[in-house]
């Protein structure tokens, strides 16, 4: 074992203790933990703004790819969002000490299963530092440790957001030790080695990044490798709507997993949607690339095979012109990436086949894919998106951090009466209040 490897194992245990400590906190202390936090930020806010754009300048420097620079970038104003964030998160109903089944076995045989905490988080991601602050939240809220890995390009914001918030918990009921950071690549590739501390690991970043990770350790992984989302715009439908919706789920921040990647488009509203649509597209910079059809009605560059199932995360988007609904779902089984998928039609009969039939976290109907975050359903913030299809699925707030504990209390109780006949289950539920 390297000097490395043996200061994470030695700093992984204490994230461990500090984790078992934390899951014994009550609500209220886990709820002033985030409010100290959040006000150590703001204590912090001009060193970590400073921290970031050193790390801007060097990743601009070193020609890090736009949609990188993009998610790199913690000015003022974001970073006062990530505070408020924070906050609602804090108070956002407890997670913790659900009492799900109540339920009698046997007189005086009494079964329960509760909400528990995780335990130990490992979170791994590219260039986004404002997903310290976010996972750090969830983490400390639902009573679970969490060691975190950013990108070489953003290490020394992340550092400074790291510093503030132990500082903030620092006198705390939940102690510094319950968040650690990571700086270099030999400490990742341990990191997902130890599985006797690590309860689950979160990448996010690039398909190959997630990937990477996946098949690298025996941790289970939550997370998503592609962000390939579609938007099929159907036959009857509202075109100024549909344009709009478009254009907001490819521009309003192209370099997000949720912005979509390919345009579907019928067939018999092609000739009326694509005109508009190519002028909004062209004048917000986007670069359109089309299969024949589309070529014919006007979208300026050529598609290649490569394009279908794609995820740019730049302002590029595919075109399809398709021939009716049931091909825009074959399209999408076979390109998607079970991300987020969009329907903007009239047709309600058409909505619901596209809602119950799309096999993705989400599907959505006449609104932007953009939607399809943490924050804006009402969770707090995220720790990520999973595409898996066992749960928890779509973005992870604190509800897919916790898992459950069955607890059996008895007086003396054995199994030999019920299996000689001698004694009969009730199996008799009770209120879980």
């Amino acid at each position: 074992m390297t000097s490395s490897s043996a200061e994470l194992l030695h700093r992984a245990q204490r994230v461990r203790r500090s984790a078992v400590a934390l899951a014994q906190c009550n609500n209220a202390q886990r709820m002033a933990a985030l409010e100290a936090m959040a006000a150590a930020l703001e204590r912090h806010r001009d060193a970590i703004v400073a921290a970031n754009t050193v790390d801007q300048d060097a990743a601009a420097r070193e020609g890090l790819a736009a949609p990188l620079l993009a998610r790199l970038k913690l000015n003022g104003a974001k970073l006062a969002d990530c505070i408020r964030g924070l906050r609602e998160v804090a108070r956002l109903p407890d997670p913790v000490g659900h009492r799900q089944v109540h339920r009698e076995l046997a007189a005086g045989l009494t079964l329960e299963r509760v909400s528990v905490p995780l335990g130990v988080l490992g979170v791994v991601f590219e260039s986004r530092p404002d997903a310290v602050i976010q996972i750090a939240a969830l983490a400390v809220r639902s009573g679970n440790g969490a060691i975190l890995k950013g990108g070489r390009e953003a290490l020394n914001t992340c550092q400074a957001i790291v510093t503030a918030l132990q500082e903030g918990l620092t006198g705390s009921a939940v102690a510094p030790d319950s968040l650690a950071l990571l700086t270099s690549r030999e400490e990742t590739m341990a990191l997902l080695q130890l599985e006797d501390l690590v309860d689950l690991i979160v990448p996010r970043g690039s398909n190959a990044f997630v990937r990477h990770i996946q098949e690298s350790t025996r941790i289970p992984v939550l997370g998503h490798a592609d962000g390939v989302c579609h938007l099929y715009v159907d036959q009857r439908v509202n075109i100024d709507m549909a344009v709009a919706v478009a254009l907001d789920a490819k521009t309003q921040y192209p370099a997000a997993c949720n912005a979509i990647e390919t345009l579907l488009v019928h067939r018999h509203v092609a000739r009326r949607f694509l005109p508009p649509a190519i002028q909004a597209f062209s004048a917000a910079g986007v670069t359109l690339r089309g299969d024949d059809q589309a070529v014919a009605l006007g979208v300026p560059e050529a598609a290649t095979p490569e394009d279908w199932g794609h995820e740019y995360l730049d302002l590029i988007l595919a075109v399809r012109v398709v021939e009716d609904l049931e091909a825009a779902l074959e399209h999408i089984r076979r390109h998607g990436s079970r991300h987020t998928d969009v329907i903007c039609t009239d047709d309600e009969a058409a909505a619901a086949r596209f809602l119950n039939t799309v096999d993705s976290a989400g599907v959505f109907h006449n609104c932007s894919s953009r939607f399809a975050d943490g924050f804006r359903y009402g969770l707090g913030a995220e720790v990520g998106i999973s595409t898996q299809t066992m749960p928890p699925r779509g973005p992870v707030g604190l509800e897919g951090l916790v898992t459950y504990r069955y607890r059996l209390r008895g007086h003396g109780h054995t199994v030999a009466p019920f299996a000689s006949g001698e004694q009969r289950f009730s199996h008799r539920n009770l209120s879980n209040t």
